[in-house]
């Protein structure tokens, strides 16, 4: 991915996202109440990132595995602890498949930003996934507070609108950034 991408798409994504709270319409709310426990959120988001993090395993080399010669006993056994997670452990497993999406999707980030010392403005996209990955840490460890988030953040309609015009501007800012290299 190049720096313009790996800078341009997390700045929309973040754009977007504080543009949907900062219109804070009522299905937006009930919406991401809902997203902690969905039953269909954790199939799709869970099963996503499953498969993504499937499919980076099947890349691993020889000098990646231990104990194996080839990826496919890890692929198999991975895969069977994604289903049995779904079937035993389905609370809150959506917040935790936008955890495991979160530092997937950070390694391509930070990779096509990695040793760009001629361009400091990629720190702004940076200082963005690395949030982006603490925050993912911590809900994975304790998903229920996401839920705590969005019951706080929707209590009040200028809470969810001020944390809304917050993100959008950063999304804007960040966005702007890709077109100055």
């Amino acid at each position: 991915m190049s720096l313009f991408f790996a800078i341009l798409l997390p700045g929309l994504f973040l754009a977007v996202l504080g543009a949907l709270l900062l219109w804070n319409h009522p299905a937006i709310g009930r919406a991401a109440r809902a997203l902690p426990r969905s039953s269909q959120a954790a199939w799709l988001i869970f099963g996503g990132a499953a498969m993504w993090f499937i499919f980076r395993l099947s890349h691993l080399t020889e000098s990646d595995l231990i104990f194996f010669k080839t990826p496919q006993p890890v692929m198999i056994a991975f895969a069977a602890l994604a289903v049995l997670a779904v079937f035993y452990t389905p609370d809150f497993l959506a917040v935790r498949g936008l955890s495991v999406l979160m530092l997937l999707a950070a390694e391509p980030l930070l990779y096509a930003a990695y040793m760009e010392y001629t361009h400091p403005l990629r720190l702004v996209m940076v200082t963005a996934v690395y949030l982006g990955l603490g925050l993912a840490l911590y809900l994975a460890a304790a998903p229920y507070r996401l839920r705590d988030f969005f019951g706080w953040l929707f209590h009040q309609p200028s809470r969810a609108r001020l944390v809304g015009a917050i993100v959008m501007a950063y999304g804007l800012a960040t966005s702007a950034t890709a077109f100055t290299y």
